[in-house]
């Protein structure tokens, strides 16, 4: 397979949501109320006593200028997430702070372990199952029927560096999908659903599995199922688990698949690595050239909005940026090539996979969906869009973590806070140096680099 040559420049970066927010109804909060997010008082902190209204306005917007090429806004491209429902609820870090159920779910001393479920064993009773993860694509290539699994430790290492603090383990049990012989109920006898079971140490919980709607996969696993599974499965003294499985998922009956989902409350989620596969690039409309941190380049943004419509708003925003973290970020996958050889495909996957499971992860500490900056934490409506989000936390969603660990759990003050900050992004730029042949790892390591000489010179 030759190498793809690129086509893109990527001149300058687009620091603002597109052209396109505007025709979505998306507004981004301002300078003040972003700033304000991150405060459990929920006021601008750079707000004083006796202060003027107009020393506060240009001390705000020269903070928002300092991190405007660190955490840009949101893309809100056609059929993302923010452009199909633009008034989606913030979760500001005083919102998170006094959620009720996240305050009967705080870590302590004796709860503060993430388990990684390994993906489950298939058994000779359901051997059919091994055919159901392999990718059926149109042009059949070798790629499509690589066994990519996800390296455990790998992604155990990765989830303590940006959980760092808590202790996070391999399951202790293998997990193993058996048959299951319980009578179908009527309706889903006509309707292709068939059962098998998920078997966890002495307990086996039923699983629903249907043939994907689009024909991608032989068979998915209904997701709720999966979780009322990872409910029963989690120990006493972990604080949450996620369950990895390479079979596809559906939600409900009208759902074509999901990729991963939480039950916050419940401290359980589920990650899928099926989607993820990179044979599925092209069915996706995935661009590797525009991926996380391409994914800011001005003139494909521009492009997606003329391609659609907006030119009249074209020229609204003016702002493109070639410094900083993010402009970092760029530079240093400028020079990767699309994946050829096996271990390239093998990071490629497992570096989407490690982005949802802390975003699932995330909710099971109380996040919400970010509509306040580009960041891990924002909803994603589809595989397109996952890839062009960052693997990073914005200011808002890192206060949340920071405090959950640094001051409830490990009892710190803001100092401790810092402090805290300032090493976990240490440790997320030395994981990122062993996989800098990938890109989203690659631009990480740049990016926490360039913003390390900021916070820690």
């Amino acid at each position: 397979m030759p190498r793809v040559q690129k086509t893109c420049l990527h001149e300058a970066l687009q620091l603002e949501p597109s052209a396109y927010a505007i025709d979505a109804g998306y507004k981004w909060p301002t300078p003040d109320r972003r700033l304000a997010a991150t405060t459990k008082s929920g006021r601008n902190p750079l707000a004083a006593r006796g202060q003027a209204a107009t020393v506060l306005e240009k001390l705000t917007e020269e903070s928002a200028s300092r991190l405007a090429d660190v955490f840009p806004g949101p893309l809100v491209l056609p059929d993302d997430e923010l452009t199909n429902d633009p008034k989606y609820p913030p979760q500001s870090f005083r919102s998170w702070f006094n959620e009720p159920l996240r305050k009967n779910n705080k870590l302590n001393s004796k709860r503060k372990t993430l388990y990684v479920a390994y993906t489950p064993e298939i058994t000779p009773g359901v051997d059919y199952m091994k055919q159901w993860r392999q990718p059926k694509v149109k042009k059949r290539s070798k790629s499509a029927s690589e066994k990519l699994q996800p390296p455990l430790d790998d992604i155990i290492k990765y989830t303590g560096a940006f959980y760092h603090g808590l202790s996070v383990k391999p399951f202790p049990t293998r997990l193993q999908f058996v048959p299951w012989t319980e009578p179908k109920e009527s309706g889903e006898r006509s309707s292709g659903i068939q059962y098998v079971g998920l078997l966890a140490g002495n307990n086996c919980t039923r699983i629903r599995a249907r043939p994907s709607p689009d024909g991608i996969f032989g068979g998915q696993l209904n997701l709720e199922d999966l979780l009322d599974a990872a409910i029963e499965m989690v120990p006493k003294e972990a604080y949450s688990i996620i369950l990895l499985v390479d079979h596809d998922m559906y939600e409900d009956e009208d759902d074509d698949f999901c990729c991963g989902r939480a039950y916050g409350g419940n401290r359980v989620s589920v990650v899928s690595t099926a989607r993820y596969h990179p044979a599925l690039d092209g069915h996706a409309g995935i661009e590797f050239e525009h991926m996380w941190p391409a994914s800011h380049c001005k003139s494909y943004v521009e492009d997606i909005c003329v391609a659609n419509d907006t030119q009249s708003h074209l020229g609204t925003d003016q702002r493109g940026s070639t410094s900083g973290p993010l402009w970092a970020a760029l530079e240093a996958v400028r020079s990767l090539q699309e994946p050829v050889t096996l271990e390239d495909r093998k990071g490629l996957w497992f570096s989407r996979i490690a982005r949802t499971a802390v975003h699932e992860l995330g909710h099971c500490l109380g996040l919400d969906h970010c509509i306040y900056y580009a960041c891990v934490m924002q909803g994603s409506s589809r595989i397109a869009e996952d890839v062009r989000q960052p693997p990073y936390l914005c200011p808002v969603c890192l206060s949340k973590v920071a405090y959950a660990i640094a001051c409830e759990l490990d009892g710190g003050d803001e100092n401790g806070k810092e402090m805290y900050i300032k090493e976990r992004y240490r440790l997320l730029a030395d994981f990122c140096g062993m996989w800098k042949h990938v890109g989203m790892f690659a631009g990480y390591g740049a990016w926490l680099r360039a913003r390390l000489e900021v916070v820690d010179p």
